[in-house]
């Protein structure tokens, strides 16, 4: 018993740490965006996770190629993320880190439509009550909190193409639980990230060509760095772990916190004060995680 609760709050506890490591690469993309054309940005994100991974993966497991079947799997799964991190870091030229935190927060509520199409799993009344909030949590942050900008609906490019990712990305913890065949985490998660690197190295074939290697700063370099390790290698394998011990809708709903933890991070940083009026946006998206995070009564799915 004491096993099985240490176990769930170790599980819980790195869901909070791969929040706070995903709200972090809002305000370091933004940074660091406008020196690189996002194709390339992902794409060396994804190179270098891959190979800061690599080492520990062949030593581990041996070197071993995916078979046919497994291939598609890690194809398949690379899809989302790629669209996702495009859209974000060409999003984030146009819009601003606390705006695409607070859209990152609406994908609990489209995992939730994914489970049940792709696992075919129902979402329970008090869980459904709690994206409900969480999403309406997001629109107050997004909106600040004004009605009449909300009722015109005053999304900008960019909040409207990370939109178009979190749709894409809504999908990947569902398929991860439809497809995980029990290999190792870190063999899914290192093919993974691989086969992206594939998709972005022919979609950054032209910047490649003509990007000035030059003029861009260091502090871009080491910002790239840190997405790679730290938010890119680290918050895959965790969102991978959690997927499985929790389910996909509760994995999802901790980003919920992305938002909050932005709006910490900016502060502390210095690149952006703290501002009441998204209060009662927060409020509702802790409400929003205790409702998702309890049973329900009767059966309870993932």
């Amino acid at each position: 018993m004491n096993i099985a609760i240490s176990s769930n709050t170790l599980v819980h506890t790195l869901m909070l740490l791969m929040g706070v490591l995903v709200a972090s690469s809002f305000p370091i993309g933004k940074m660091i965006t406008s020196d690189l054309p996002p194709e390339l940005l992902v794409f060396i994100r994804f190179l270098l996770a891959a190979l800061c991974f690599a080492p520990y993966v062949f030593m581990k497991n041996g070197v071993h190629l995916p078979g046919q079947k497994q291939l598609l799997v890690y194809t398949v799964l690379s899809i989302p993320l790629v669209v996702f991190f495009w859209c974000m870091f060409e999003g984030l030229r146009y819009t601003s880190a606390l705006n695409t935190s607070a859209i990152y927060t609406t994908v609990p509520a489209i995992t939730a439509l994914y489970v049940l199409l792709i696992n075919q799993e129902r979402t329970g009344k008090r869980r459904a009550l709690g994206l409900l909030l969480g999403t309406l949590g997001a629109l107050w942050i997004i909106f600040h909190g004004d009605l009449k900008e909300l009722l015109q609906m005053q999304l900008n490019y960019g909040d409207a193409l990370f939109m178009i990712g979190c749709l894409f990305m809504g999908a990947y913890n569902p398929l991860i639980k439809k497809f995980y065949s029990g290999e190792p985490m870190e063999v899914m998660t290192f093919w993974v990230i691989c086969i992206g690197s594939a998709w972005l190295l022919i979609l950054a074939l032209p910047a490649l060509e003509t990007q000035k290697w030059n003029d861009v700063s260091i502090g871009t370099y080491a910002g790239i760095a840190y997405l790679a390790i730290f938010t890119t290698l680290i918050t895959f394998f965790l969102l991978q772990f959690g997927t499985l011990k929790l389910g996909p809708t509760q994995v999802a709903s901790y980003s919920f916190l992305t938002p909050i933890f932005v709006a910490m991070l900016n502060f502390i940083i210095g690149t952006g004060g703290f501002q009441w009026q998204l209060l009662p946006g927060f409020f509702l998206v802790l409400i929003a995680m205790i409702l998702v995070h309890k049973r329900d009564t009767g059966t309870h799915l993932p």
